[in-house]
């Protein structure tokens, strides 16, 4: 069990001593690196004499600390598990200090580590100290040296941050190459690589004028997977120069991309360290989703040049000010080359099957936490994904111009600083003259606020009321919520499906026909004149605000937005909420009675599959019923096998009754076109593929015919896969998986597809296959990805599986969270926030949960990252 103590934000202390500069040596071998730092030291001002220096430091074996050049006694120090202490230090010195690491064992992927024989560095959030001895937090930033020794044999290519400024050779086939980084940053945006790998360079030309050179480093036999990235990058620095006049600063852009890796990429300064899942990618291997997530995650590694690394955080409770921040640059970026309709709802619904369940679970946290045990346990859908949502609506209030005017005060006070949320808001207010101060309670309340909304139609005097009430849950630690500043965006429909202009009662004129009022007291009502019929209320356009809208719509309603909302959210929203309501009664009927859709959505669907003038994605994203998660959170005492059984049946009668119009858009769209990963295409496909996977539900010797010839004939991984995913579920997939394993068995991301269709089948015995699946030659605990693609699909995907009512599912869960946990605490916290919504379940399942989370709790040497989140789980 942890010891570890909660670190609160209130404790917010400046730094007793800074660095200005950093000369840092790497002498690599596998279990015998030796790193030599040189720093430059100063006491911050205002600090006693008498402050000692603490460097923080684990798993380091110290030869050597000298202070001005006189080695230390061993008395003048103090050496702990995780820190360095020197008790007596001058108000300015140099400290000379030697360790030696054991990268080849380091399984954690924190530090330094090998993967495939390579060497790669994550410092983010606390990895740096795992390197050697420094004062390892955010605010400070010191400009680094970095000099890389190595076998010129195993180790061709050494990179690190900033600019390369020499080379040379040693003897014993050693050479060496030495970086400059010109700009201050933080220990946490350091990187080092090393290792046999190839490169694929293209450039950009800046506005200014400047080639910059753009190189992307994979290990041999990757080389042809690396163009998209590559394009991706070179948009990335187009847009941010066109959007928000930020030009790249280095000479070079670097990306590298490593297997084994926690997250999804690292934005090190000029050095950003990828997961091969964000870089590798071509038709026959990778998806349009894949593709789609290399454009953003790219983007957003790029963007995090300028909101992250240039402006970084004071402290790790405002790790939302770079990432909600840069997520919402790189979900603009992914709508400018994208569909911005399709982009939006997509978010959307990530956020609210992820992290609408995160607020209302025992994990619930403001996007600036106050208090956290381990750092790592952070790095949520809270801080990125609402953070981000954040950020949006100070554009929605503000205006594109607005929160450019915002974004350009922002640089310009804090450019090179280490800085805090409220600092962004107080740019954002003072560039705009705007009252912001009640938004600041996005950063310090926790929970998703539930707007409930009730209209008036006045017909004589041809006023439209719309009265909005908001209220939050309490959460963790917060049971009294004051109310938000929260901006809601409307449009009024007439009867022939027309917006109409909206004005409000101290108007003089329309101001346009969707309008955001300002919702910043508990209730308040907002009058609209000259409404010359009883409208149809079109709320929380483009979802406005990360908010839970409570409208009593009837079915009517919902099929007449479906068919003539201009939002496009909106449009997609009418059609997820007439088939959650839908569900969410057919399970709670009586468990005898048929479980069927009533005509009038069968009928809504069939308008959808025969309108030719929607954007085909947007009418592919209708026509999905909701997420398993998602409807989830919707009930209480849920047995997921009832669940299970009901949205299968909705989908099972929706095949048999839409079957005929079904095929036919099946048939138009899947007309031979050589594949393309392009807009109308990507479009096209995501259409073609929600029919197929409707028809699959049909036991007809006709569809298996279907499914076998796209998945044989395919010229791209997205047709293949599709075809691939509705013929596991069915008898007889066997040969097909089987043949799949085959081709790509030499392929690591396309056989975590592989684990993935088979871990989220709804066949019986998935949790045989999974445990089984362990022990194939592809599989292995130690790299994350296969734990997400196998595991983690398995556990978080596959609800109705992974809620088996024997609870078998839930021990397996346990055991293998104990076990990543004395290899990878990082991944096994993730894992175990499966259990986080075990309340949510009937009771028995709930006693079964509860009894696997006590049992990780109580495991001898769990780690804190995983014992955070196991502890508030069971706190729930």
């Amino acid at each position: 069990m942890s010891s570890r103590q909660a670190i609160h934000r209130l404790d917010y202390t400046p730094p007793s001593y800074l660095i200005d500069r950093v000369d840092l040596t790497f002498d690599l071998e596998d279990t015998q690196t030796k790193v030599t730092s040189r720093l430059i030291i100063r006491r911050n001002t205002g600090v006693d004499s008498g402050t000692p220096l603490v460097l923080h430091g684990e798993e380091l074996h110290l030869e050597s600390l000298k202070l001005d050049g006189a080695p230390l006694h061993s008395a003048a120090y103090q050496i702990s598990d995780t820190t360095l202490t020197i008790a007596q230090m001058p108000d300015d010195g140099i400290l000379e200090i030697v360790t030696k690491i054991d990268p080849a064992s380091n399984t954690s992927l924190m530090g330094l580590y090998q993967s495939s024989g390579n060497f790669f560095t994550q410092c983010e959030a606390e990895g740096f100290r795992k390197i050697t001895y420094y004062l390892d937090r955010p605010d400070v930033m010191a400009k680094f040296t970095t000099t890389i020794i190595a076998d010129k044999s195993r180790y061709p290519v050494l990179l690190s941050n900033g600019n390369r400024v020499g080379s040379g050779v040693l003897d014993k086939n050693r050479h060496w190459v030495k970086w400059v980084d010109p700009f201050k940053k933080p220990a946490y945006l350091f990187a080092l690589v090393a290792g046999k790998l190839v490169v694929l360079s293209g450039t950009h030309q800046t506005q200014s004028g400047r080639t910059i050179n753009i190189e992307i480093y994979v290990e041999p036999g990757n080389l042809d997977k690396c163009h998209h990235a590559l394009a991706a990058a070179q948009k990335s620095m187009a847009w941010d120069e066109e959007r928000y006049g930020l030009e790249y600063d280095l000479d070079t852009y670097m990306i590298v991309a490593v297997s084994d890796f926690n997250m999804g990429a690292m934005e090190n300064k000029g050095l950003n360290i990828f997961n091969t899942k964000f870089v590798l990618a071509k038709p026959d291997t990778a998806t349009d989703v894949d593709f789609d997530g290399i454009d953003s995650v790219v983007a957003h590694e790029y963007f995090h040049n300028w909101t992250g690394n240039r402006v970084t955080c004071r402290d790790w409770f405002q790790l939302s000010l770079k990432e909600g921040l840069t997520v919402y640059r790189d979900q603009e970026f992914s709508s400018d080359i994208g569909s911005r309709a399709v982009q939006r709802i997509s978010n959307v619904r990530a956020l609210r099957t992820s992290q609408f369940a995160e607020d209302a679970g025992p994990q619930a946290h403001p996007i600036r936490p106050d208090e956290y045990l381990e750092i790592n346990n952070f790095y949520t859908m809270t801080i990125y994904e609402k953070g981000s949502e954040v950020v949006r609506m100070y554009e929605t209030l503000l205006g594109r111009d607005g929160f450019r005017k915002g974004m350009d005060l922002y640089f310009k006070r804090h450019d090179g600083q280490a800085v805090t949320c409220d600092d962004f808001r107080a740019a954002m207010a003072d560039a705009n003259h705007a009252d912001l101060a009640q938004f600041e309670r996005w950063y310090s309340q926790a929970g998703t606020p539930r707007v409930s909304a009730h209209t008036a139609y006045n017909a004589e005097a041809q006023t439209y009321t719309l009265t909005l009430t908001q209220s939050c849950a309490a959460t963790p630690g917060q049971n009294e919520k004051l109310p938000f500043h929260i901006p809601f965006a409307l449009g009024l429909i007439d009867r022939r499906g027309q917006d109409l202009p909206l004005q409000l009662a101290d108007e003089a004129a329309p101001q346009g026909t969707t309008r955001v009022v300002q919702l910043r007291e508990a209730t308040q009502s907002f009058t609209f004149i000259n409404v010359p019929c009883l409208p149809t209320p079109s709320l929380l356009r483009d979802f406005s605000a990360p908010v839970i809208l409570e409208y009593d719509y009837s079915a009517d309603e919902l099929v007449f937005l479906m068919a003539n909302d201009s939002d496009a959210f909106a449009r997609w929203e009418a059609a997820n909420t007439f088939a959650c309501q839908l569900i969410k009664t057919l399970y709670q009927k009586d468990a005898t009675l048929p479980l069927a859709a009533p005509a009038s959505f069968i009928s809504a669907y069939k308008k959808l599959l025969s309108n030719d003038k929607l954007d085909p994605a947007l009418v592919a994203l209708m026509l999905q019923l909701p997420e398993d998660k998602y409807l989830l959170e919707q009930l209480n005492d849920v047995d997921p096998s009832r669940l299970a059984l009901v949205c299968h049946s909705i989908k099972q009668q929706i095949a048999r009754e839409l079957r005929q119009e079904l095929l036919a858009v099946y048939q138009k769209l899947n007309d031979g076109t050589p594949y393309r990963y392009e807009g109308d295409q990507v479009a096209r496909r995501s259409l073609k593929n929600v029919c197929l996977d409707y028809l699959s539900e049909l036991d007809e010797a006709m569809i298996s015919s279907l499914l076998s010839d796209q998945y044989r004939k395919a010229d791209n991984m997205t047709d293949r896969l599709a075809a691939l995913k509705a013929l596991v579920n069915r008898d007889g997939g066997e040969s097909q998986l089987a043949d799949f394993a085959a081709q790509w068995a030499d392929d690591a991301l396309v056989m975590d597809k592989w684990f993935t269709l088979q871990a989220t089948s709804r066949r019986q015995g998935a949790l045989n296959r999974v445990q089984s699946l362990l022990n194939h030659p592809a599989f292995s605990l130690k790299n994350p990805n296969k734990v997400r693609a196998l595991i983690t699909s398995f556990c978080v995907l596959n609800l109705q599986h992974f809620h088996a009512a024997d609870g078998y599912a839930y021990a397996f869960a346990a055991e293998k969270i104990i076990e990543l946990d004395a290899i990878n605490p990082q991944i096994a916290a993730r894992l175990a926030s499966c259990f986080n919504r075990w309340t949510k379940v009937e009771p028995s399942r709930r006693e079964l949960m509860k009894q696997e989370l006590e049992r990780i709790r109580d495991h001898q040497g769990l780690s804190s990252d995983t014992f955070e989140i196991v502890s508030k789980a069971l706190a729930a």
